[in-house]
């Protein structure tokens, strides 16, 4: 049995322990928004949060996610993804939506990480997560957008 806390959620399960999280977070507790892709953590559509951490889910085992996982479905809770999100909308990102949450996911833990981050640095961030319908402009603006809403604790 592998215990996870997604979502502020305990799920025990009983599957594999070099089963990928991705496959667990899908397939045994329901959770549809985080994708798979193409499975060798190149494209960033499984992207979750690991302690805070954006973390591919495709070559993640479960037994190495002892920790707080996060996924999309919690971002509207979460106060600098909630504004990712919104940004997101603001200026119409998604064109097909397949790898948003996952490019949402990264985006929102590099605003958490650099609250201000230079253009260079969203563009080296967020380098990992491939998007095929090619709206990078909008995501980096939205990222801006986002970072601009942050407000300096």
């Amino acid at each position: 049995m592998i215990n996870l806390t997604i979502n502020g959620q305990q799920h025990e399960l009983d599957v594999p322990d070099n089963m990928p999280l991705l496959w667990a977070i899908r397939d045994v507790v329901g959770m549809k928004g985080t994708k798979f892709g193409c499975g060798i953590a190149q494209c960033g559509a499984c992207t979750v949060h690991l302690d805070g951490v954006a973390t591919r889910s495709c070559i993640t085992p479960v037994s190495a996610a002892q920790g707080e996982i996060t996924t999309i479905e919690a971002m509207a809770d979460d106060p600098v993804g909630s504004k990712v999100q919104q940004a997101w909308l603001d200026l119409g990102v998604a064109q097909c939506g397949y790898c948003q949450g996952g490019q949402i996911m990264n985006a929102t833990a590099l605003l958490k990480k650099t609250p201000k981050p230079e253009t260079q640095e969203i563009v080296d961030a967020m380098a990992g997560n491939l998007c095929r319908c090619g709206t990078y402009n909008r995501i980096l603006a939205a990222i801006e957008r986002a970072a601009d809403k942050e407000v300096s604790s």
